[in-house]
């Protein structure tokens, strides 16, 4: 089962992409967000490519596991992909993976600017990975 995960944030949209097995994650980008159209069009290019099941996307839960809105945002932004697509759209605590994102990154030496623009499209693959390594997750 091949999905597809957002890690969506009000800037960027980080990408990523399982093997058609759902085994592994790879990054695909990081897509600067700019209108509605446009994202969901930037979106259905990797849909189009990729032909995924199901989308995975990120939920930003507080620290303590309450909901903020934060997370208001990210499902009204699933339930748009939902309309859009018409795939299912799972979701996927993503507590500190941006964090763990900047760490790897900054253990590889990676310049600040290149971190800027790998840090989404890693967060999404670590979202991604999470997801698959639990099998209570895979439908």
């Amino acid at each position: 089962m091949r999905l597809l995960a957002l890690d969506f944030g009000s800037t960027n949209i980080g990408v990523a992409v399982s093997d058609p097995l759902g085994l592994t994650a790879q990054g695909v980008c990081t897509l600067r967000r700019r209108s509605h159209a446009e994202d969901m069009a930037a979106i259905r290019a990797y849909v189009d490519e990729y032909q995924p099941e199901a989308f995975v996307m990120g939920l930003p839960l507080n620290m303590d596991g309450s909901r903020g809105p934060a997370v208001d945002k990210v499902q009204s932004f699933a339930s748009l992909l939902k309309q859009e697509f018409a795939l299912p759209v799972y979701f996927q605590d993503e507590r500190l993976t941006t964090v763990a994102a900047q760490k790897t990154l900054i253990a590889g030496d990676t310049r600040r600017q290149k971190r800027r623009q790998l840090v989404d499209k890693l967060a999404a693959t670590l979202i991604l990975s999470t997801y698959l390594e639990n099998p209570n997750n895979i439908k």
